[in-house]
């Protein structure tokens, strides 16, 4: 009889405490759930400053002057006076050919000349004697003086053509020494003593010679359609070689095409190098690099603020806690800043420094932090 109300009480306490633990995990059920935070975003004081760039491609030196020499006759080379690495000067003779024709053309065209001059003299004798017997009156009519007069006028014009044959002959006779139409180098020699040589295609596939002007030279670079706007004459440029690549040469642009290439959309700028130890030789590819300083203050953002999409390019701007997409232009970029444009931005916007698609143009933006631009 003791023991039942000891298990009477042990089950009663088993049931509250079963009921206390049922009642607290409906507590727990009934609890809300944690919201996460808005994560972090960067954004930046947009300000101008002045953006300096450098342009770097590789580029040609070519002579100063090039040229290929070509016999302007059919003909057979008699002597060279010069081989490859020559230096001449302008006019000095190169070679002498021979054409056995030719000189039978000048013989014939002597002759002609000749013959005529002799023509010419007797019929202006005649005429003069006829002129002066003619004073007296009733000697000589007027219809003999006329023909005498036409004659010596038929015999003179043939005498000139006779003497504009042989001039022709005796320039073509000229053209069988081979001279340097300026001061350069040999840089080469494509014919032999006794060669059969003529115009190019008609005899002779290569040039006798091709000479240079190596003391001056012109580097020649194709600047991209970006970077024209930034040139201008006297622009400076340096450059180095792979033959001599411890020492850097400079210049200035000495020339500008004034146009795109059609292919390339590139513009051709010149710059002239003085190469009077001879260091540098034609045909070298060089290693360009243009300097762009700054000379404007321009809106400068970080490489990551720009948003490239399909439709647009843009940057979100910040405006009374709301994303704004606001289209802009990019300009010149170096070490992770770039130039942008655009008439809605001006100095003092608060700009996201990592922009991305998936800030929604018009969305609400919380949890800012403001950092530095770059």
């Amino acid at each position: 009889m003791r023991s039942r109300p000891i298990i009477v009480f042990a089950l009663a306490g088993l049931a509250m405490a079963q009921t206390a633990c049922n009642s607290s995990h409906g507590e727990k059920k009934n609890e809300p759930a944690a919201v996460a935070a808005p994560p972090v975003l960067e954004v930046f004081t947009l300000q101008k400053d002045k953006l300096s760039t450098a342009f770097q491609t590789p580029a040609e030196l070519v002579a100063w002057q090039n040229v290929d020499l070509y016999a302007k006759e059919n003909s057979f080379v008699r002597k060279l006076y010069v081989d490859v690495g020559s230096e001449v000067q302008a006019g000095q003779l190169l070679a002498s050919l021979e054409a056995p024709e030719l000189s039978s053309r000048l013989a014939a065209a002597e002759s002609r000349l000749k013959s005529q001059e002799a023509i010419y003299t007797a019929s202006k004798s005649q005429y003069d004697r006829l002129l002066e017997t003619s004073k007296t009156p009733g000697t000589i009519s007027q219809n003999d003086l006329d023909q005498a007069a036409a004659r010596k006028n038929s015999d003179m014009a043939q005498l000139e053509a006779a003497k504009a044959a042989h001039k022709e002959v005796s320039v073509v006779q000229g053209y069988l020494e081979i001279r340097a139409p300026f001061a350069g180098v040999i840089s080469a020699r494509n014919a032999s003593q006794g060669a059969y040589v003529g115009p190019s295609g008609k005899g002779s596939e290569f040039p006798m010679f091709t000479l240079q002007t190596q003391r001056k030279l012109r580097l020649v670079v194709a600047v991209p359609e970006a970077y024209t706007g930034y040139l201008d004459s006297k622009h400076p440029v340096e450059f180095t070689v792979k033959a001599i690549p411890n020492e850097i040469f400079r210049g200035q642009v000495s020339r500008q095409s004034g146009a795109l290439d059609a292919r390339l959309r590139s513009e051709r700028i010149e710059i002239d190098v003085e190469n009077n130890n001879k260091k540098l030789l034609p045909g070298m590819i060089a290693e360009v690099k243009i300097p762009f300083p700054a000379k404007d203050s321009t809106l400068i953002v970080p490489k990551s603020a720009l948003v490239n999409s399909t439709e647009r390019v843009f940057v979100i701007r910040v405006v009374n806690g709301k994303a704004e997409w606001v289209d802009v232009k990019r300009g010149r970029e170096t070490n992770g800043k770039i130039e942008v444009f655009g008439d809605k931005l001006q100095s003092g916007d608060q700009l996201v420094r990592k922009g991305s698609e998936e800030v929604r143009d018009g969305a609400e933006v919380k949890n800012l932090k403001t950092v530095a631009g770059y």
